[in-house]
């Protein structure tokens, strides 16, 4: 509570009684240095939690964050090729039942240094707002030790067995299970999904790396890591001193070092300064902080190996076991990229790069018959992107409640723009967020990514020099630090981590831990925290927003020397002999690959939609009519946008499935696009095989436009236009004989 103030008729505090008020005295000091010691007890036994909580968490059969009540529906060890992951079915509160009629979802977490469970880490989280939308859900954790020699191709085929099973569960007419992937998770369910198209519904991937030599120069310094230390034998000789095993605790020290502000100070400091309210916040995302978990050497090495310096995925160059290219174009889900320009890990330049790397322009897009739906945030941090509550309230809450208008989105590239509606028309009941989806290009995304191809050429002489350095280590120092690292001494090594320390040294096993405990406990009792405009309050935050600066200065200057250090190194004309670049002129790598049918494909699909456009019925006409119609918008809200989607639910087409209407409406985009005039001419013909009562409900739901509000001019009249068509078929007298 807060200290006692002087009469409230006064209108002053006692530090503004007079001219001197500014001036601090002797109580003020008396004050603060009582509340000083009485937030130092709290912190230190807010410490002493963390570590008995650390210390519980490892100790857990299954560790996991997961803040919801679940059951196991598949063990990965179970598997042919078995791995450390598992399948879980979320169990959803008496007061918000599952509705077995809409898709479910499958949220997948990162293994990459932590535990599982941060997608469904609070109510308000991917998993939380899942289950507000009634949809079922699952989730795909793992165990924090991996199976002896499974691989990311191994993992790759229990996500698809996993994603089996859940269509195996849920026949649902809504479609095949949407998928969301957080961070490391997103390119490997990407993986997947380029391997087994056929098993995904919609796929989120949020702050996942994907072209992985992207970047923005003076920013993003973890990308240079590789090439300052000379490739990825540090990576393996890791693995070796683990006895086989990486400890994701390198991992995390690897985050902890981009924001020395935030790792040394400022996460403390918070807790301190706002010990009576910030203890559970902090305790809960330090339990998933600090669950640390490990891959396998030949996981590892791989990632390290063909994603971050070798930047295969991008550039489809990655081939499984069996010979197989994985290839992003061959996903046929549409996939929505969710990043922030505040994310020091995953910049949307690595969130979308992959696109400028796999397209050349918006006609490869369209061939490949490729949705992709991007969103950025303006601020929000790595973790944040999958963990803030405000964020899965507004961008998780509208994908989600949207999901099957991204799934009938037909191909192409559009933007995600969640904001609050400038208006209300009418009664229609609007969230706090409105969804608008608009037409984009690989022109737009290139200017998010600014690739560069000197940028590119050094990286490609990383890589080259990355294979030299791994082989020299594998030649002359592997066997010897394979034979000095014994099981034990990696145990050993594993336990000494810096990051480990910090939680293990204060706990209830330290001798003096009971005594601050004890004390703590007095303290809560005769708490009295004083007020915020106490002098020497002030001045310890003008303190530590110094002592933050410091560290800020001290960030950027070493980012600043390790992005000229990089540069200087990898323009050296020894390192371009080195690693074979001698042509200044030659790309750092050739472009994606096109399979050798794929245009004789492309101009077969084009002979057949020319031969339906005069093919369909009321259905198509009205899908044809709303393209028509919307095609002078720069962007179309959900409430609008959705009227597609009720044009598959009239009474006259009970029965019609998401996947049948999902194929309609890209069928019929690309028919307009191939031949606008003809598509609409034809509309007399189609609507000829209808019955008078559906073609007037698909013109209700066309005509259901005007209901969100004024169109434009060239909208009315494109409108009234297709009414007029709609009509003129009922009406006409030629209708019965056309039929």
């Amino acid at each position: 509570m807060k200290a006692e103030t002087p009469n409230s008729s006064q209108g002053k505090s006692r530090y503004e009684a007079g001219p001197e008020a500014d001036t601090p005295k002797l109580p003020h000091l008396a004050e603060y240095a009582v509340d000083a010691w009485q937030r130092s007890i709290l912190y230190a036994d807010v410490m002493r939690q963390r570590g008995n909580q650390y210390e519980t968490h490892r100790a857990e059969r299954v560790p996991n964050v997961l803040n919801f009540p679940s059951e196991v529906v598949i063990s990965g060890k179970d598997l042919p090729r078995p791995v450390n992951y598992w399948l879980v079915r979320i169990v959803p509160p008496h007061d918000k039942p599952a509705d077995h009629m809409k898709r479910p979802f499958v949220v997948i977490d990162p293994r990459a240094g932590h535990g599982p469970g941060i997608g469904g880490f609070k109510v308000d989280s991917e998993i939380g707002v899942v289950i507000d939308a009634g949809h079922p859900c699952y989730f795909i954790g793992f165990l924090p030790d991996p199976i002896e020699g499974q691989t990311i191709e191994d993992v790759m085929h229990a996500e698809a067995a996993f994603l089996e099973k859940v269509i195996e569960l849920h026949p649902c007419p809504e479609g095949k299970p949407a998928v969301i992937g957080n961070c490391q998770a997103g390119w490997q369910i990407l993986m997947t999904a380029a391997m087994r198209p056929e098993l995904f519904g919609p796929i989120i991937v949020a702050g996942a790396p994907l072209s992985y030599w992207a970047g923005w120069r003076g920013r993003d310094p973890m990308r240079y890591t590789a090439g300052l230390l000379g490739g990825s034998w540090l990576t393996a000789m890791t693995s070796d001193m683990g006895a086989g095993r990486f400890d994701g605790a390198w991992l995390v020290q690897n985050f902890e070092n981009l924001n020395p502000a935030n790792t040394l100070w400022n996460k403390q400091h918070h807790l301190y300064a706002n010990i009576d309210t910030e203890a559970p916040r902090y305790l809960d995302f330090e339990k998933y902080w600090g669950g640390y978990v490990y891959l396998n050497d030949v996981e590892m090495q791989y990632i390290v190996d063909n994603l971050f310096i070798g930047n295969r995925l991008s550039i489809a160059e990655l081939r499984t076991s069996d010979g197989s290219r994985i290839d992003l174009r061959n996903i046929r889900s549409p996939i929505v990229v969710f990043c922030s320009y505040g994310d020091n890990i995953t910049p949307p330049p690595q969130a979308l790069g992959w696109i400028t790397d796999l397209y050349g322009d918006d006609e490869d897009v369209l061939t490949h018959d490729q949705t992709i739906i991007y969103a950025t945030h303006d601020s929000v941090g790595h973790l944040g992107i999958f963990v803030s509550g405000a964020v899965s309230r507004k961008e998780h809450h509208k994908f989600t409640t949207n999901i099957d208008l991204i799934d009938v989105l037909p191909a192409g590239i559009y933007r995600a723009t969640i904001a609050e509606p400038a208006q209300k028309y009418g009664a229609v009941p609007l969230d706090n967020f409105e969804l608008s989806i608009e037409p984009a290009d690989v022109a737009r995304v290139r200017d998010i990514v600014q690739p560069d191809p000197e940028s590119d050429r050094r990286f490609n002489a990383v890589a080259q020099l990355s294979k030299i350095n791994l082989g020299l280590y594998r030649q002359f120092l592997q066997p010897w630090v394979r034979h000095t690292y014994t099981p034990q001494a990696a145990q050993w090594l594993q336990a000494m981590h810096p990051l480990r320390l910090s939680y293990e040294w204060w706990s209830d096993q330290n001798p003096l831990s009971s005594h601050i405990a004890d004390t703590a406990t007095k303290v809560r009792k005769q708490r009295v925290a004083i007020d915020d405009d106490n002098p020497f309050l002030q001045m310890q935050e003008i303190g530590s927003q110094a002592i933050t600066q410091a560290l800020d200065h001290w960030r950027d200057a070493r980012d600043s020397a390790y992005e000229r250090a990089f540069e200087w190194i990898y323009d050296s004309p020894w390192m371009r002999i080195i690693t074979g670049q001698t042509g200044s002129d030659e790309p750092a790598h050739a472009g994606p690959c096109t399979a050798p049918d794929h245009d004789a494909l492309i101009q077969q699909k084009i002979t057949e939609l020319r031969t339906e456009i005069a093919e369909g019925g009321a259905l198509e006409a009205g899908i044809r009519a709303l393209i028509y119609i919307h095609r002078f918008c720069s962007s179309i809200d959900e409430r609008r946008a959705n009227l597609l989607l009720e044009l598959h639910q009239p009474d006259c087409h009970r029965g019609f499935d998401m996947a049948s209407f999902r194929d309609t409406v890209r069928r019929q985009a690309n028919i307009m696009r191939l031949d606008e005039k003809a598509a609409i001419a034809s509309l007399p013909q189609l609507l000829a095989r209808d019955n008078p009562a559906c073609i007037r409900e698909i013109a209700d739901g066309v005509a259901r436009m005007r209901d969100f509000g004024p169109l434009s001019t060239a909208e009315e009249s494109s409108l009234s236009q297709m009414l007029g068509i709609f009509d003129h078929a009922v009406t006409s007298p030629d209708f019965s004989s056309a039929k």
